[in-house]
């Protein structure tokens, strides 16, 4: 993953902002748009929030941005300091490494009660979703790609019809969504995971119940492996900027 520098705040292409409707809270979709540009890597881990950059690249004031910052800060997120001002959250490879394992056992046994509860019109459903999926992965369209990949692991979650299964799934992933993107950064990675999907599809097709629990605990272990190597050589990297003499 390339280092960005830290304790400044980058611009995101024009074409990420979204324009903000009135229907919603103001800080809400501050919050849904930084949300977005943290899991994407657009705004890095140990990355200062420069205010002032973002109200001008939102087209915000610091009133919806600061209550954004706020919601985030909850997500775990970001962390605010009252002296510091407000910057991304770390999130290391020993982070990833213990999230993904709670994930990998939580998704697996959501993938395991789907496959054999799972009806014919949900069934439809999912089949749809990753053949969609797969259109933006021949076509290399990481984002939507991203988008429908994140949609399908939620919808399984769902299908168990276990609310504290949920809710535990859906308070871990505020914070390791974005490992996920990470994830597909990898040519090969992403290659393998595709046939990770195609294998709990054919699971669940079959309501085999242990072949579906199987291939989304190995999907989800495998991901949690990818991401913690992409973290640790990110930080290998800083480590070697740090130590390099200065021009």
């Amino acid at each position: 993953m390339p280092t960005r520098p830290a304790n400044e705040t980058r611009r995101n292409k024009p074409s990420t902002v979204r324009t903000l409707s009135r229907r919603v809270s103001f800080a809400h979709q501050v919050a849904n748009n930084l949300r977005d540009r943290i899991i994407r890597g657009d705004l890095p881990p140990g990355d200062r929030i420069v205010e002032r950059t973002l109200c001008e690249t939102l087209a915000v004031s610091r009133t919806p941005l600061r209550e954004a910052l706020k919601l985030l800060e909850a997500e775990g997120l970001v962390e605010i300091s009252q002296h510091k001002g407000a910057r991304i959250m770390s999130f290391t490879a020993e982070e990833a490494s213990n999230l993904f394992e709670v994930i990998a056992g939580l998704e697996s046994l959501a993938a395991e009660i789907a496959a054999g509860r799972i009806e014919a019109a949900e069934l439809d459903e999912l089949a749809d979703m990753h053949a969609r999926m797969m259109v933006h992965y021949r076509r290399r369209e990481k984002d939507p790609y991203f988008e429908l990949n994140s949609a399908i692991h939620d919808r399984i979650v769902h299908l168990s019809l276990n609310p504290i299964l949920i809710a535990t799934h859906a308070s871990l992933m505020l914070r390791a969504r974005r490992g996920r993107y990470i994830a597909i950064v990898d040519p090969l990675r992403w290659e393998e995971s595709v046939g990770e999907h195609e294998a709990l599809m054919a699971a669940l097709h079959a309501h085999d119940t242990e072949a579906a629990r199987r291939a989304w605990k190995r999907h989800l272990l495998r991901t949690g492996e990818t991401v913690c190597a992409v973290l640790a050589e990110a930080d290998r990297e800083r480590q070697r900027a740090l130590a390099m003499p200065a021009a």
